[in-house]
């Protein structure tokens, strides 16, 4: 599923190495900004940086075209985590993400990923 963040959209996001990050990512950030998380659909991947968060869409038959868009911390007014529930099968966790402009980012984590992690680093970034 191709991550879009001009919809109110879920992902089903699986943990990568921060080694695994697309190489192009690393032209994007600016000083002092450093990949914290990092997630990833068939061909998409989402990073969380300590000042934002990145999705990058694979487009094309060959994935060689990439379209990169960036939620800035600052920008979000609340946030919501959901753990798994005790014993599922297939555990999964979800942040909702409210800007000030109203967009609401829903992502949902597959498999083992410590969602309390996330929601602490996020709440480090915001109320910052």
């Amino acid at each position: 599923m191709a991550i879009n963040f001009n919809e109110d959209t879920v992902w089903n996001l699986r943990p990568i190495e921060i080694d695994a990050v697309r190489k192009e990512v690393h032209a994007l950030l600016i000083d002092g900004e450093e990949v914290v998380l990092a997630f990833k659909t068939i061909r998409d991947q989402l990073v969380f940086t300590n000042m934002r968060i990145i999705a990058i869409d694979a487009q094309g038959v060959t994935a060689t075209r990439k379209s990169f868009s960036m939620l800035p911390y600052a920008r979000v007014q609340y946030f919501s985590i959901q753990t798994p529930g005790f014993g599922e099968l297939f555990p999964d966790s979800e942040l909702c993400l409210m800007f000030s402009n109203r967009f609401t980012a829903k992502f949902e984590f597959k498999g083992k990923v410590d969602i309390a992690k996330i929601g602490r680093m996020i709440s480090k970034y915001v109320l910052m």
